[in-house]
């Protein structure tokens, strides 16, 4: 049985195709680093099933919907079918119906089919070298859910290569400028979707979403106090608490088993606190006389990551949960601040204060190694990452006005996140398991 291995990264991955229609095993990505080459995909023109027509106009909007998605994977090249010696060579929607040859000349090492009927859409990926199907779908109903069928499919495809859930149907909760007041809404990565949470007035700020993606909490800065606030998905409704919780509720996050945590002024220093249920006044965490701001937790909830003011200005710390233990992570630079931690704890994004203004710097907490992830121009602030550890979200003032943008960990290009007219800054991603 003959082997071709590919080793390339475009965020660095390890990509093993077997040469042959026999062989075994699913088709897989590794991201690791930068790599050799793409992974090459082409889009095939889509089928009728069972006789049925293929209805040109939802079948266009489709696979633009799905050629929109893909285009945020760094690693996958889409190549025009018109490209191909001899064109189209598919007479159908599975691999019986294709013939491979043209792709393995081409080096186009995967291929999408949509079959299309009266009721349905069936969309497969097929690895090109052995024939195997990498993800097939079948959606019901999809008149008018469209966008929502193609990042489901998107997400999926990208789950079936690396093992990992794609980001493509996780919103992203953020605070825009809505002229003088500043507001709590969400989109999709992609831009769509955009929905108001908060029509409190004043300032809504740090929002920050439950383990299970069913609520939101921020803070509320009115003229006369702050107030914790918790949006709930179901109901729309918003509750708002400042019995108990001091002058000052900042910065709140889930944190293990969906308990929340803020950074709260009780005894003339901000500190993080954990709230009981009823959000009511615990324990302090990482105490110290000093600020403590901004936690963030990784999926499991063993971890903090939090920025403190112990070393005489703003730095990052680490606290395991279990231990209690403390530990610094960065060390240089007098401005560190907004960590996030990955979902799986490896990683630490946050703002790093450069001679050229605030960027985004990843600390690997494994190696302790560090990387800047953003060059500007202007100032980069508030990553977020993604349900997957790998995509990081992030505002940035370069073209004047703050926006939200869209990198991964290894730095690459930042693509724009559409979020209407005003400022937009402080991403949360929905890192929920249950999208």
């Amino acid at each position: 049985m003959k082997r071709l291995s590919i080793l390339f990264t475009v965020i660095v991955l390890m990509f093993a195709l077997n040469n042959t229609a026999g062989a075994q095993g699913p088709l897989t990505v590794d991201i690791h680093g930068p790599g050799q080459r793409l992974v090459n995909i082409v889009l095939l023109p889509p089928r009728g099933l069972d006789n049925a027509p293929v209805p040109e106009a939802a079948a266009k909007a489709f696979e633009e919907l799905v050629a929109n998605d893909l285009g945020y994977i760094p690693f996958l090249n889409i190549v025009p079918v018109n490209s191909l010696l001899g064109g189209d060579p598919s007479s159908g929607v599975n691999a019986t119906d294709i013939d491979f040859k043209p792709f393995q000349l081409a080096r186009v090492d995967l291929c999408m089919t949509t079959g299309w009927n009266g009721e349905y859409i069936e969309a497969r990926v097929f690895e090109t070298f052995s024939g195997r199907r990498v993800v097939g779908k079948s959606y019901r109903d999809v008149a008018d859910k469209l966008p929502l069928v193609a990042d489901r499919f998107c997400s999926a495809f990208l789950e079936a290569l690396t093992g990992k859930k794609g980001f493509f149907d996780s919103p992203i909760a953020f605070v825009r400028q809505d002229g003088k007041v500043k507001e709590i809404y969400t989109v999709l990565p992609q831009g769509r979707g955009l929905k108001r949470i908060s029509d409190l007035g004043g300032f809504n700020l740090g929002p920050a979403w439950s383990g299970d993606g069913s609520q939101i909490a921020f803070t509320h800065i009115g003229k006369n106090q702050h107030e914790l606030c918790i949006y709930d998905g179901k109901t729309q409704k918003i509750r708002r608490i400042a019995k108990g919780l001091g002058d000052t509720v900042i910065s709140p996050v889930y944190g293990p088993g969906d308990t929340l945590y803020a950074s709260l002024n009780l005894n003339g220093t901000t500190n993080i606190y954990e709230l009981s249920k009823s959000y009511r006044v615990g324990k302090r965490l990482a105490g110290s006389p000093y600020i403590d701001v901004s936690p963030s937790f990784d999926r499991t909830g063993s971890k903090m990551a939090f920025t403190s003011g112990r070393a005489g200005n703003p730095h990052i710390y680490l606290l395991d949960m279990k231990s209690g233990q403390v530990s610094r992570v960065t060390t240089t630079g007098k401005y560190n601040t907004h960590p996030c931690l990955s979902p799986d704890g490896r990683y630490i994004a946050y703002t790093h204060q450069t001679g050229d203004g605030h960027r985004i710097f990843l600390h690997d907490l494994e190696s302790g190694r560090e990387k800047q992830l953003t060059f500007g121009p202007g100032n980069d602030e508030y990553p977020a990452f993604g349900p997957d550890g790998y995509f990081v979200a992030f505002a940035s003032n370069r073209t004047g006005e703050y926006q939200l943008y869209l990198s991964t960990r290894h730095g690459d290009k930042p693509r724009r996140i559409s979020t209407g007219k005003g400022g937009a800054f402080a991403p949360a991603w929905d890192t929920s398991l249950q999208w």
